[in-house]
C-alpha cells in the first residue's frame, strides 16, 4: 500500500499534469507526441477532471462531441491547429470538416463517463448538460451499430487498427498483412523522433496504416463503402464490449432524462450484442478474440480486452469461467497487471505499444468489471498494480508488465486521470 504522504504527492502531481495538458476546454494526451484532442483520451480525462473541477469535466466531453460528423461519427483525432510534431496531420486526412479531424472513430467510453458525471452527486447543471449530450451520444452509438455492424451480427468491427485504440495489437497482424501498400505516398514519421523506436509500431505497420487512410480519403469517407470494400474490417472484442457497456449506460441516461423515444432502439442494440458477442469466443485461446470479417479467421492470442466482457455485463457462465482462468494465468506470468497481450505468446513484446505493455486506462475498465461481478481479489490485484506502476515509474503512457518500466510519452493525461479517478488510495475504502 502506498503511504499517505506519497499518495498525496501523486494526487497533486496528477492534477498538475491534467492542468498542464489543458489547452482551453480540451486536453492533449501529452505535449509534442500527441498535440491534438483524442477521442477516448478526452473521455478518460473527464473522469480525472471530475475529481478536481466538475465543470471542466463536462467541458471536456462537450468539446469532444462538438466535432461530431453529420453522420454521427465522432472522430478519433480533432485537429484544432496544425502541428508539425505529429504525423499524419489534417492534410493527410482531408476530412472536409470544421474543425479538421480524422476519418475513423475510437471506443465510445463517453456515454459511460457522462453517466458517471450525471450520477456523481447533486449538481444543478448536470441535468441540462447531460440532456444536451444525449442526442449526440445516441447518434454516435447508432453510427457504430449501422456502419460498423452493417449485417447486424452483434459484433462491432474496426475499419482501421487505430479505431480500436490498440494500434499495433497482434490481433490485427493477419488482416493487416494483406493490405496493399504499393500506392502509399511518401511520408515522414514524427513519433520516433521523440520516443525510442522499440516502443512504437514498426515502419511496416505505418505503411499499412497510411494505405488504409488513403482508401477512406479516396472514397470521400463513405462509411458503408469502407465497411463493404475497405482493405481492413475486423470484429474487435474491445470495441464490442466498450460499446455494449456504453449502450447500457446510455439506456440508464435515457430513463433518467425521460428520453423514452430512444429506449427501444438502445434495448435492441443491447439484445443484439448479447446474442452476437459469443461469436468472438475462441475456445482454443480461452478468450474472446478478434475475427477478420473478410475471411472469418480468428486471432489466436489473449488480449487484455477479452477481460472487458465483465465490464460489458455479458453473462455467459462457461465462457466467463474460462476467461477468468485465462486472466489468472496471464497475471501469473507477469509482475504487473494487465499486459495488453499474453506474455506466454510468441508475439508478446513487453515494450512495443499494444503488443504487451500494461495500460492504466484498460486496467481501470477491467478492474471495474471484475469488481462489479464480484471478483474482488482479482480487482484488487489490478488496481493495486496500477497504483504501484505509477508510484514506481511515474505517469507514463504505458508500462512494461514484467519490470514496471514506464514507456511511451511522459506526463500523460489519461494515466494521471486514472490515478485521480480510480487508482489513488483515497478510493480504496469507498470501493471495499
Amino acid at each position: 500500500m502506498i503511504n499517505p504522504e506519497r499518495a498525496a504527492e501523486l494526487d497533486a502531481q496528477a492534477a498538475q499534469i491534467m492542468q498542464a495538458n489543458d489547452r482551453g476546454g480540451f486536453t492533449v494526451p501529452t505535449a509534442r507526441l500527441y498535440p491534438y484532442q483524442w477521442n477516448w483520451d478526452s473521455a478518460f480525462a473527464a473522469r480525472g477532471f471530475a475529481q478536481i473541477d466538475k465543470d471542466r469535466a463536462w467541458q471536456e466531453l462537450e468539446t469532444l462531441l462538438e466535432a461530431q460528423w453529420p453522420n454521427g461519427m465522432v472522430p478519433h483525432i480533432i485537429f484544432r491547429r496544425d502541428d508539425p510534431d505529429y504525423f499524419p496531420g489534417p492534410r493527410i486526412w482531408q476530412s472536409g470538416t470544421t474543425p479538421p479531424s480524422s476519418g475513423y472513430s475510437q471506443p465510445p467510453v463517453a456515454a459511460t463517463v457522462t453517466r458517471d458525471l450525471f450520477e456523481a452527486g447533486p449538481d444543478e447543471t448536470a441535468m441540462p448538460r447531460a440532456r444536451a449530450l444525449f442526442p449526440k451520444l445516441l447518434a454516435w452509438h447508432r453510427w457504430f451499430h449501422e456502419q460498423r455492424d452493417p449485417d447486424g451480427q452483434g459484433v462491432i468491427a474496426i475499419a482501421h487498427p487505430w479505431e480500436s485504440g490498440r494500434d499495433n495489437s497482434p490481433d490485427w497482424d493477419e488482416a493487416m498483412s494483406r493490405v496493399d501498400t504499393s500506392k502509399v505516398e511518401p511520408y515522414e514519421r514524427r513519433d520516433t523522433d521523440q520516443i525510442h523506436a522499440e516502443m512504437r509500431p514498426t515502419k511496416a505497420d505505418y505503411d499499412r496504416y497510411i494505405a488504409v487512410i488513403q482508401f477512406g480519403r479516396d472514397c470521400g469517407w463513405d462509411s458503408m463503402e469502407i465497411a463493404r470494400n475497405g482493405p481492413f474490417f475486423v470484429a474487435d472484442p474491445g470495441l464490442t464490449f466498450v460499446l455494449l457497456r456504453a449502450d447500457r449506460d446510455l439506456l440508464a441516461l435515457a430513463d433518467a432524462l425521460g428520453e423514452r423515444a430512444a429506449v427501444g432502439e438502445i434495448e435492441g442494440w443491447i439484445a443484439r450484442a448479447e446474442a452476437g458477442a459469443g461469436s468472438l469466443w475462441n475456445p482454443e485461446a480461452g478468450a474472446y478474440c478478434a475475427r477478420d470479417l473478410r475471411n472469418g479467421l480468428a486471432s489466436d492470442g489473449v488480449s487484455s480486452v477479452s477481460f472487458l466482457s465483465l465490464y460489458a455485463g455479458l453473462k455467459a457462465p462457461a465462457q466467463e469461467t474460462a476467461n477468468i482462468a485465462s486472466l489468472t494465468r496471464v497475471l501469473a506470468a507477469c509482475r504487473f497487471a494487465v499486459p495488453s497481450f499474453d506474455p506466454e505468446h510468441p508475439k508478446f513484446d513487453s515494450l512495443r505499444y499494444w503488443r504487451g505493455p500494461a495500460w492504466c486506462v484498460v486496467n481501470e475498465l477491467i478492474g471495474r468489471g471484475l469488481a462489479e461481478r464480484g471478483y474482488g481479489d482479482l480487482a484488487g490485484r489490478v488496481r493495486g498494480d496500477t497504483g504501484a506502476l505509477i508510484e514506481q515509474a511515474g505517469f507514463y503512457e504505458y508500462f512494461c508488465p514484467l519490470t514496471g518500466r514506464g514507456a511511451g510519452g511522459g506526463d500523460f493525461t489519461w494515466t494521471a486521470a486514472t490515478w485521480l479517478a480510480w487508482a489513488s488510495p483515497k478510493h480504496f475504502a469507498a470501493s471495499a
